[in-house]
């Protein structure tokens, strides 16, 4: 028996050698390339996910709009004998008066019908309200109220201090201003939606009191 150190005899008849390359040992089956892909991935999820959220958003805002359009579209708008207090003034005088004031209002907008009717105050004959406008399809309402309200400046003078007020329950919006005429100044109001757009004149009334009382006169006026 050889009594060389076990370290110095040569292997024979073993596995062939290991070769360590320079090439990294993979010790699982994810691929390295993944790992630098998957922030940049995890980002454009976000962002997906963003502009699906501000699309859907934008569908229901349309939606919305769509819903709204259809529920006003087909209004009617009648001038009753007593409205808000009010009665329906049929002299010749205001028959001539009114019929001015509808002619010069659908010669600014087109409507499907138009109107115009005075209506007096029992209490005071000085605080007449001059009514008039139509209805028709409206995609802006307040566009084509605001409209209305510089066509009425060009006329009678500035409409200053012009302001919305509570449109009610009706919906639509509703502006106030104060004019001058002949008797000093008064308030002037108007209201549009989809179907419809009114104006009114308030002699011997400012705005705080012709706001409420021309939503009265609207909701007794106004039907979808």
């Amino acid at each position: 028996m050889s009594d060389a150190h076990l370290t110095e005899r040569p292997v024979d008849g073993g596995p062939e050698p290991v070769d360590l390359t320079d090439e990294p040992i993979r010790l699982s089956n994810h691929d390295p390339d993944d790992a630098a892909d998957r922030p940049r991935s995890r980002g454009r999820r976000v962002v997906l996910g963003v502009v699906a959220a501000v699309v859907a958003a934008g569908v229901v805002a349309s939606g919305v709009a769509g819903w709204r359009v259809f529920q006003e579209k087909d209004t009617r708008v009648e001038t009753p004998a007593q409205l808000a207090g009010l009665q329906r003034d049929d002299s010749e005088a205001a028959r001539s008066t009114a019929d001015y004031l509808r002619s010069g209002f659908a010669a600014d907008i087109e409507l499907d019908r138009s109107f115009g009717t005075v209506y007096r105050d029992p209490a005071d004959e000085r605080r007449s309200v001059l009514v008039f406008g139509g209805t028709t399809l409206l995609w802006q309402p307040e566009r084509d109220l605001d409209s209305l309200f510089r066509l009425m400046a060009d006329e009678a003078g500035r409409v200053a201090g012009l302001r919305k007020v509570d449109a009610g329950r009706l919906g639509g919006v509703m502006k106030c201003g104060t004019t001058s005429g002949d008797g000093g100044d008064f308030a002037v109001c108007g209201w549009a939606d989809h179907g419809s757009a009114v104006m009114a004149m308030f002699a011997g009334r400012g705005v705080d009191a012709a706001g409420p009382l021309f939503r009265q006169m609207r909701e007794g006026m106004q039907t979808r």
